[in-house]
């Protein structure tokens, strides 16, 4: 694809529903009470997503498509009857893979799961240690898929600490705690992280908590907690638009001078918002209106406007991201980068080696074409640093096969001088098919 520079964006984009909550929301929705029906609205439209309803489906879960965007799913019960036929083609979804294996393990039956090249590359050891935990057999290729995985009912309930700052671990192991007898407990030791499967189980009738408590020296540790037996009620939930998708509109409005670009519908839970923190921080013009919950979710209307003075922090180290926050930010960290390009003083990313764990290695793809486009990064192994305002110039640009790693590119490429070209845009499809339109639809050169 070849992408010309802009001379702002301008007008009203509504996002496709966040990826994260649309996972959880069709699994948690099938394994409500048998017969009863959840309608689900703003289901994502990526690729990932439609990975966990094809998976659904092998399982026996009724999946229909009704009128407008709506996904109505028939529940049945935490514990399935009907095994897979064959491997369960998790495509290029870590999340999939990961919350499945959650649920299969407390299942009477034996399954397997797969994926791409790419998923199946990834690390997979971080849920197989807890599943065995709690009595499932896992086995897998050192620590990676596919995964077989022979399911046990009742599973062990276990007070499991997280190694890693992990929600889909987190998750996996509530999903597991589902078919086990008692509570199930989640310390979240490396930080909080979001918590989008504790939220949609307690709409659906789950008996879920978060405390925080002192662990291993630290304070406010958040503790999650699930008690069984579940009883799972079929809901109607409306996803808020994807702020992950929405931060590549953001950031490039917050980039060209002039732009004024507002985002409908965003969702604005607490545990993914660090994305416009970070945005103030960095001197971005970003405001928030008409917020309000539905479906256990936040959400309201996000503007932000390109002013001619460009960014620079506002206070002393606000450039230098690290801790717990990139657990918050860790998936809007490749468009962040693209940032730091143009921030005085630049950007520094620590403490975010996960970012080479993920679709590709995120950190390494940023800094090759970072580079092509001109700027000065420096490679660590737990992040990079960017110097700042720094004129970008077109170059030939490399997704990797990565959706994120293509959009922060394109965003890139419409600040450079001259055209760029980017290979394997089509990457985009796993995360927002509708990226290029609507980027185009509020572009103006």
């Amino acid at each position: 694809m070849r992408i010309q520079p802009a001379r702002k964006l301008r007008g009203r984009v509504r996002v496709p529903g966040d990826k994260s909550i649309s996972h959880r929301a069709a699994i948690i929705a099938a394994l409500a009470a048998t017969g009863g029906r959840s309608r689900l609205t703003n289901y994502a439209t990526s690729a990932d997503c439609a990975a966990t309803l094809t998976c659904l489906d092998a399982l026996g879960v009724t999946v229909r498509r009704a009128a407008g965007d709506a996904l109505e799913i028939e529940g049945s019960g935490v514990r399935l009857s009907h095994a897979p036929r064959a491997p369960l083609d998790c495509g290029n979804s870590g999340t999939t893979m990961r919350l499945l294996a959650g649920l299969l393990a407390g299942q009477s039956f034996t399954s397997t799961l797969t994926g791409d090249a790419s998923l199946r590359s990834r690390p997979m050891r971080r849920i197989v240690e807890p599943l065995l935990l709690m009595g499932a057999r896992v086995m897998s290729e050192g620590g990676r898929a596919p995964l077989r995985v022979e399911g046990r009912s009742p599973l062990n309930a276990i007070r499991y600490a997280l190694p890693v700052a992990s929600a889909q671990v987190k998750s996996c192991v509530l999903f597991a705690g589902l078919n086990a007898g008692g509570r199930t407990e989640v310390v979240e030791a490396r930080g909080a992280t979001r918590d989008h499967t504790e939220r949609l189980l307690t709409l659906f009738g789950a008996d879920v908590h978060t405390e925080l408590k002192d662990y291993e020296g630290r304070p406010a540790v958040p503790f999650v907690s699930l008690e069984t037996p579940v009883g799972l009620r079929a809901r109607d939930c409306n996803i808020a638009g994807d702020i992950s998708s929405a931060a590549f509109f953001a950031a490039a409005a917050a980039l060209v001078p002039g732009s004024d670009v507002t985002l409908a519908e965003v969702g604005l839970n607490p545990t993914r918002t660090g994305l416009l923190d970070v945005l103030r921080r960095l001197g971005a013009d970003v405001s928030v209106t008409d917020e309000r919950t539905e479906s256990g979710e936040e959400r309201g209307e996000l503007r932000v406007r390109g002013h001619d003075g460009g960014l620079a922090p506002v206070s002393a180290n606000a450039n230098v991201l690290g801790g717990e926050l990139i657990a918050n930010v860790i998936d809007e960290l490749p468009i962040l980068c693209v940032l730091g390009t143009q921030v005085e003083g630049g950007l520094e990313i620590r403490d975010a080696a996960e970012l080479r764990v993920k679709e590709t290695d995120r950190i390494a793809a940023m800094v090759k074409n970072l580079r092509a486009l001109g700027a000065e990064v420096e490679e660590y192994a737990d992040g990079l640093g960017v110097r700042g305002r720094t004129p970008l110039r077109g170059a030939r640009l490399e997704s990797f096969g990565d959706h994120r790693i293509a959009m922060a590119c394109t965003v890139a490429a419409l600040i450079a001088e001259g055209e760029s070209e980017l290979e394997g845009a089509e990457a985009v499809a796993v995360s927002f098919p509708e990226f290029f339109t609507l980027l185009e639809s509020v572009t103006e050169r």
